[in-house]
């Protein structure tokens, strides 16, 4: 059974990406007169953030924000173009910003993980195999592999209220500033939503597979 769930997750993980992917492209035909850039820096500038910096990253949908040295990442595309794709994703990773600026506790707590979760991620996958070769004679190896795991899993959970949130003060001030027509400010909020149904299907693929070898641990006992 476990099995059945893990291959829907991942086909509905693939499908809900090949429709994000799909919405941006549609979207990016719709202009603006605001590159993703000046998008970025008007609403860093509108909520009273100066010491956040708008840089441009190689690679598609690779946007992020970074809390360790306050940077809004965009991909070329969203940089330089100026259109409704470009302004949706430029304004919801300043809404990571916004985050950050206000010590919102979700952001708090999943920037406290990252250390945790990295180095869990670089060595997870083979404690798991060596898990799973010896849980046999060595029934611990495994269980440490699913502790590591389940931080991974806790980090998807904790990561979900943060883009949500992201998307809504993108959203709020998308429609504050009146860039846009209400038709094309539902294209946007249609992106951002989709995107955020990429992370709930992660999350809850993570918590699947967390579950199998769980379940897997039990069973050899």
């Amino acid at each position: 059974m476990i099995y059945i769930i893990f291959i829907v997750f991942a086909v509905i993980s693939w499908l809900i990406q090949k429709s994000l992917q799909n919405k941006i492209e549609k979207y990016s035909r719709y202009p603006l007169p605001f590159t993703g850039k000046q998008i970025a820096e008007k609403m860093l500038q509108e909520n009273g953030i100066t010491d956040v910096t708008v840089g441009s990253t190689e690679g598609s949908l690779t946007d992020h924000y970074n809390p360790a040295n306050k940077t809004v990442n965009l991909s070329e595309v969203v940089y330089n173009n100026a259109d409704i794709a470009a302004a949706a994703i430029a304004a919801h990773e300043c809404g990571h910003a916004v985050q950050h600026a206000k010590a919102y506790a979700w952001l708090t707590m999943r920037s406290k993980l990252v250390p945790i979760v990295n180095f869990s991620s670089k060595y997870m996958t083979w404690v798991l195999l060596a898990g799973v070769l010896l849980i046999e004679n060595f029934p611990i190896i495994l269980e440490i592999g699913i502790a590591m795991f389940a931080t991974t899993t806790l980090f998807a959970f904790i990561t979900l209220p943060v883009e949500i949130d992201a998307s809504k003060r993108a959203i709020a001030w998308l429609e504050e500033t009146s860039f846009t027509d209400p038709e094309k400010m539902s294209m946007a909020k249609d992106a951002l939503r989709t995107a955020a149904y990429t992370y709930v299907v992660a999350a809850l693929g993570s918590l699947a597979t967390l579950l199998y070898y769980i379940l897997l641990a039990m069973r050899r006992r």
